[in-house]
């Protein structure tokens, strides 16, 4: 069966895509999880509100840093592979050095609009990344990448919402382990890709 996003010449492939959508929203899962931890009774909307600005905003950010890479393409052409490299090895490492903190992490139960989107554009704002990688591949690449980016995160954050609940904050640092060692090893293989 032919899938539309092994075009000729991509290195990001659907798995690719999977892969790099649930590194992404491990940070968003960890805050969740630290949202159903701190909420005494959790509602239905609960689960959409958290879905709805978590995913949305790990959309938007791919959309934008494509629009970015698309406009300055002639710029970043020749250097993506390593600037995709660097940003997802550093935020991977940062999510790693996070997760190993002694910091405990909190987050207040507001699911007012004014704190959802601090907390969207905080741990979305690392979805830029995938933006400029796929810059080079036209807008049908950008869309499939931040739909899938979208869903993915979706249903991760309303799983963490409800862990959380069940389970406290334990799980949120293997988390942010698991998406660091996933973003780290996308980028260095986007890096290998684009050297060789």
């Amino acid at each position: 069966m032919p899938d539309f996003l092994f075009l000729e010449g991509t290195i990001i492939g659907l798995l690719e895509l999977f892969l790099i959508a649930v590194g992404l929203s491990m940070d968003a899962f960890a805050v969740s999880v630290c949202k159903g931890l701190s909420t005494q009774t959790l509602q239905r909307r609960h689960y959409l509100i958290v879905g709805a600005w978590f995913g949305g905003f790990q959309a938007l950010m791919p959309t934008l840093g494509y629009l970015l890479g698309s406009t300055f393409e002639q710029y970043i052409t020749s250097v993506d592979h390593w600037v995709a490299f660097i940003l997802l090895s550093v935020i991977g490492g940062n999510m790693l050095k996070e997760a190993f903190s002694k910091d405990e992490e909190t987050a207040d139960a507001s699911f007012a609009p004014k704190a959802m989107l601090l907390l969207a554009v905080a741990t979305s704002i690392d979805a830029l990344s995938v933006g400029f990688t796929i810059s080079e591949y036209g807008w049908l690449m950008a869309l499939a990448a931040s739909i899938i980016i979208a869903v993915v995160t979706f249903f991760i954050c309303m799983a963490g919402l409800r862990i959380g609940k069940k389970f406290g904050t334990k799980l949120s640092g293997k988390a942010s382990i698991l998406g660091g060692i996933i973003l780290i090893g996308i980028g260095l293989e986007i890096f290998i890709s684009g050297v060789f």
